[in-house]
């Protein structure tokens, strides 16, 4: 093997190497399957309080590197009119990719069911860490997702702006 085919080698296979990395890191390395039975789903009320949903056939997965990373899959009894009734209604849910081995979770899809109104969002909880919102969606056959979303006061906060009017207190930066 001559010299340029030797080096030409080497950066082939760290190149390929390197990116198996990266694959590896940004789709597996970090997440971590959440065991069913430490799993509650909550909803905010109109009165503002958590009430736990009654959920079965629950699929989870986390991280600890991010909030941002937290997906859930279940089911639940509950009628969406009875929920739309109870709960705190969510705007602008925007479902976020999860890793495609996550099979029960398909951000198009649940965009696309609130989006035709076959899916509600809800709030789950606002703010369960400054600037990120827990979201609960539900469609008609009772099929419910839940994600943590950015919301309006973490979008500013952590660009460097002000807390924006109606927004808790920012934490104190170290």
């Amino acid at each position: 093997m001559t010299k340029g085919k030797f080096v030409a080698s080497a950066i082939v296979l760290s190149a390929a190497a390197a990116g198996a990395l990266l694959w590896w890191t940004e789709t597996r390395a970090y997440y971590y399957p959440v065991d069913a039975e430490m799993v509650t789903i909550e909803a905010t009320t109109f009165s503002g309080t958590l009430d736990p949903l009654p959920i079965a056939d629950v699929d989870a997965i986390d991280a600890d590197t991010s909030p941002l990373r937290y997906r859930a899959c279940f089911s639940t009894p509950l009628s969406l009119a009875m929920m739309t009734e109870t709960y705190e209604p969510y705007e602008d849910a925007t479902p976020l990719n999860t890793p495609g081995w996550f099979d029960c979770y398909d951000a198009d899809a649940i965009a696309a069911q609130i989006a035709t109104g076959d899916a509600l969002a809800f709030l789950g909880e606002a703010n369960f860490i400054y600037g990120f919102d827990r979201v609960i969606v539900v469609n008609q056959s009772g099929q419910g997702y839940a994600w943590h979303q950015i919301n309006r006061c973490g979008s500013a906060v952590y660009d460097g702006d002000p807390a924006p009017r109606g927004c808790p207190p920012a934490p104190e930066r170290n």
